[in-house]
């Protein structure tokens, strides 16, 4: 079982976004805990207000709204009467006993899942305290539930190498509310489980899923209100259809949110890179010469992907690891110098292409196997040959080392010390 948690202020939005769905026939409201009435028959007013009486008590904390979903495994078969009971427990050990709470199963991603709607501020006024909920409180609810319904537990499915789902691209998924929530599938998941330190990393991650994230034109207003642009990209790398906005979901995934997740994984991920970097060693020692291509796949098997970054007219100036084991994002440069483009092209480079570059280096000097004896080296101003012992003279002393007053110029030199009487 995954769980993932939204805190917000806007407890319509959260709200309006379960029961959109149900409209569409995607979702289905199963439980409303805490609830005078039974849920079947609750209207929307009574939703929302039973939970909004209590916000009212507390004007002071902005923050009063919280959007968890639950995910769980493939494997996970539960009916309507577990996931009532695995949504009650997970509110307990969490802190949210006694909290009136809605719960919906959604219908529209290819796993089980439910989300819970809920507020922090108690019948008394005060208001539970949110800090790192999820990964104190909420770490333990999961393990312990895992165990308790028998559940497929989330570190087993870390460990093995999953096929990533894209976004979908037949006609029709063109339409806005699918493509929106084929998005929004993508973003809820990425956002919240990988490590990135910036934009570039986070698409790196994303254009596995076929999705762009696009801070707009320089100047523009998306550009100037450090909005996103969320666009669906085709097996080309091009747009298709309409962008949504990041203001148009309800965790609003704004560049300005993001940014302190850039600094926070910066840390975070440094504890995965030793494993990344053995990873890519062992992978660039078992691929055969060639291209980067074979890279990509030999570590796509380990469960990294290799993204490169290229130029309009194809060089590949930068590379882009994304550890899916981990979900730890690191530029190439930031691993080291040996795991840049130059030095993984290098690295795969046949041999016969460094013994021609050492052969073209060598006849920059000449051949020194003449017929006359003589070691012709370039004369530039047209001078007569050097003979072969001048050279290996010549060539010693290169190796000689240097007095250590010539080695710095003399304007820089600092003045004798004077000694005291």
């Amino acid at each position: 079982m995954v769980a993932v948690i939204h805190s917000g202020s806007s407890l319509k939005e959260a709200l309006n976004y379960n029961e959109n769905k149900v409209k569409r026939g995607v979702a289905e409201c199963i439980d409303a805990g805490y609830y005078v009435k039974d849920v079947e028959d609750l209207s929307y007013r009574d939703k929302f207000s039973r939970l909004q009486k209590l916000m009212n008590l507390n004007s002071r904390t902005k923050v009063n709204t919280l959007h968890i979903s639950l995910n769980f495994a493939a494997e996970d078969k539960l009916d309507k009467a577990s996931l009532r009971q695995i949504a009650g427990t997970y509110l307990d050990k969490i802190g949210f006993a006694s909290q009136p709470y809605l719960l919906y199963e959604h219908h529209d991603a290819g796993h089980q899942h439910v989300h819970i709607l809920t507020t922090n501020i108690r019948p008394d006024g005060t208001a539970i305290n949110l800090h790192n909920i999820g990964k104190t409180r909420s770490e333990a609810a999961r393990k312990d539930i895992e165990g308790e319904f028998s559940l497929v537990r989330a570190e087993d499915r870390k460990r093995k190498v999953f096929e990533l789902k894209a976004v979908g691209l037949s006609p029709l998924q063109y339409g806005r509310a699918e493509t929106k929530q084929a998005i929004s599938n993508v973003l809820q998941s990425v956002i919240n489980e990988y490590h990135y330190t910036s934009l570039a990393e986070l698409n790196a991650v994303l254009a596995q899923y076929n999705v762009y994230a696009d801070p707009g034109a320089e100047g523009s207003r998306v550009n100037r209100g450090a909005g996103l642009l969320f666009r669906v990209l085709d097996t080309k790398g091009q747009s298709v259809g309409v962008p949504i906005k990041a203001s148009d979901f309800h965790f609003k995934p704004t560049l300005k949110s993001l940014q302190p997740r850039f600094l926070a994984s910066k840390f975070a991920r440094e504890k995965y890179a030793v494993r990344l970097k053995n990873t890519i060693d062992k992978a660039v020692s078992c691929t055969t010469f060639g291209d980067l291509t074979a890279l990509q796949q030999t570590l796509k098997s380990e469960g990294v992907a290799l993204v490169l970054r290229a130029s309009k007219t194809g060089l590949i100036y930068g590379l882009t690891y994304v550890d899916h084991r981990t979900k730890a994002v690191f530029n190439g440069s930031d691993l080291g110098k040996a795991y840049s483009a130059k030095a993984i092209q290098e690295a795969l480079a046949p041999p016969d292409v460094v013994t021609q570059q050492k052969t073209q280096y060598q006849s920059i000097a000449g051949n020194p196997s003449t017929s006359d004896g003589q070691f012709k080296l370039p004369t530039f101003g047209g001078g007569a040959p050097v003979a072969k012992h001048e050279t290996d003279e010549f060539l010693a002393s290169l190796f000689l080392p240097e007095s250590g007053e010539q080695s710095v110029p003399w304007q820089l030199r600092k003045p004798p010390r004077r000694r005291g009487r």
